[in-house]
């Protein structure tokens, strides 16, 4: 499949997890990739197997640290100069750490909201930008924003209560944006993954696993692979008629 020809996608949080598999997904039906995220050697190895066995270079990793304006802007400055265009944008940048609220500090809290919640706000602002003058240029090109939320951002986690109002606050974001970009002909939704086998949910970590089998519909963990499947669906133009959504990707984790 080539869902994805002639498309140029900035992924956040590239270097691992669910962004691994993300750009992967993408460079596979046809898209330039590039990939975002603060690890230098995790984005390099990344686009090493992707390059791999191609006759030309489609993934391209950039090192940013997205919670911070100038480095955003130094992103959206080689976007430019290198593509001139970028038609999607995956913001799944993110991370937690446990604690209740009495045991978070103000440093603490605002840590989280600053990975989560401002580095979509910050990302999207200005790749959007991008994005939206190209629109003027071109504007039968596929745009797409898919901003990756979490299943806590639905039904808020006793551990980590400023993951979940991070989370919340990314997709209420997502429709905000969805309104306010629709004039540019791009569109914007989320997903929120439930309980996926990445670096967050360690497989070795056996008494948590058995309460996440025993509590989802699906009685197993989902793969990055399988949360990468819906954001490729909903960033491509066989979504073309969607926006403002979130969908939930949790092996029927909410049923329960």
């Amino acid at each position: 499949m080539t869902r994805f020809e002639n498309a140029i996608a900035v992924v956040t949080g590239a270097g691992s997890g669910i962004g691994e598999a993300t750009v992967k997904r993408l460079a596979s039906e046809g898209a330039k990739v590039i990939l975002v995220g603060r690890t230098v050697s995790k984005l390099e190895k990344v686009a090493s197997d992707i390059n791999n066995n191609r006759n030309e270079k489609v993934a391209f990793p950039f090192a940013c640290d997205v919670t911070s304006e100038k480095e955003v802007e130094n992103l959206v400055d080689y976007v430019k100069t290198e593509f001139e265009d970028v038609t999607v944008l995956i913001n799944n940048a993110g991370g937690l750490y446990n604690s209740t609220i009495q045991e978070t500090s103000i440093e603490k809290w605002e840590e989280i909201q600053n990975l989560n919640v401002n580095s979509v706000f910050l990302v999207s602002k200005k790749i959007g930008k991008v994005m939206m003058d190209g629109s003027s240029k071109n504007p039968n090109v596929n745009r797409s924003i898919l901003n990756v939320a979490s299943l806590s951002g639905h039904k808020p986690g006793a551990i980590f209560p400023h993951y979940s109002a991070a989370k919340a606050s990314v997709i209420n974001l997502t429709k905000a944006m969805a309104f306010e970009y629709s004039r540019s002909g791009i569109r914007v939704n989320s997903i929120s993954p439930g309980f996926v086998e990445t670096a967050m949910v360690d497989k070795g970590k056996e008494k948590l696993v058995k309460i996440i089998n025993k509590k989802t519909t699906m009685k197993r963990l989902g793969q990055p692979e399988e949360v990468a499947n819906a954001i490729a669906f909903l960033s491509s133009k066989e979504a073309s008629y969607i926006t403002g959504i979130d969908m939930l990707v949790d092996g029927g984790y909410m049923l329960t």
